[in-house]
């Protein structure tokens, strides 16, 4: 495992970057991380990587100390833990491989998304909605499978408090750093999530706080790093269509919730199963959550 030394530029990258950046990426493979820096900082590398470039004047001091002191681990392509087959689907489908995660909880990533399902919908979810996210949460760890979501108010909170009550590990990708309580009503359970087996994930560094454009960014995370989608409740323009999309793009397979053709929050997921671009789902054990699926 690379020191924390080594991880440097890693941070830096970070730092630098606003995701996804592909073309860095894809520099950084063929390069590595190091020479890559290098040759940025220098101006040398091509136009096309250097245009991904935000800012160039990083300290990574802060963050090498936050590491340090055990605060939160930083998980790299040159790491055991990195998930390379289901990360590395989002740069063979253009969607953009995140550079480096940051992440609080000491369990194994790679492990908790061997066997996972990502579990989202609205945030001003109806008592179904949250009933739903629940207990189909809490069936699928009681099954020993991982519990995903974006940790945001309805769908996606009630769906890790039923994975946590089927004593399950659940972990949240952020759309800010992984130090940043967001949204702050749920930073208790947040806490929990970690405490209790499960992990907090962020493509962003510490002290990153939480935007618009980054909600939809960190919806490919999910989507990627889960083995199956499930929307429970879902808008006309719910952020939630946007990440079945993207777990469709990659060969995901994606189920929704049928809700009342009077529900504004059931309009989306009812287009989706209109539409086939989602499978009818009333039970747990309709879910594909098997390993290796493509």
């Amino acid at each position: 495992m690379p020191t924390i030394d080594d991880r440097s530029p890693w941070l830096f990258l970070m730092r630098a970057t606003e995701p996804p950046s592909p073309a860095i990426h894809h520099y950084v493979v063929a390069h590595g991380a190091v020479e890559a820096v290098e040759r940025i900082r220098q101006g040398a590398a091509p136009d096309r990587v250097l245009r991904e470039i935000t800012r160039t004047d990083v300290d990574v001091d802060p963050d090498l100390r936050a590491i340090d002191a055990g605060l939160l681990h930083l998980i790299t392509p040159d790491d055991d833990d990195w998930p390379f087959g289901q990360l590395n689907d989002l740069s063979t489908r253009g969607l953009g491989a995140p550079l480096a995660l940051c992440v609080r909880g000491d369990a194994s990533l790679t492990e908790l998304a061997r066997t996972s399902v990502t579990i989202t919908g609205a945030r001003a979810a109806s008592a179904y909605g949250e009933h739903v996210a629940a207990d189909f949460s809490y069936d699928l760890a009681c099954a020993g499978v991982t519990v995903m979501g974006g940790g945001s108010y309805g769908v996606e909170a009630s769906a890790h408090r039923g994975a946590l009550a089927g004593e399950g590990p659940t972990v949240v990708v952020l759309s800010c750093g992984v130090d940043v309580p967001y949204p702050n009503a749920n930073a208790r359970l947040l806490e929990d999530i970690v405490s209790r087996g499960g992990m907090l994930i962020s493509e962003y560094p510490p002290g990153t706080p939480p935007a618009r454009h980054r909600f939809m960014t960190r919806s490919r995370l999910l989507a990627a790093l889960s083995r199956a989608t499930v929307v429970v409740e879902a808008g006309a323009r719910s952020g939630a269509l946007a990440l079945a999309r993207m777990a469709g793009e990659l060969h995901r397979p994606v189920y929704g919730v049928p809700g009342p053709i009077t529900s504004a929050t059931s309009t989306g997921v009812n287009e989706l199963l209109r539409a086939e671009r989602a499978q009818v789902v009333t039970a747990v054990d309709q879910i594909n959550y098997a390993a290796g699926l493509r």
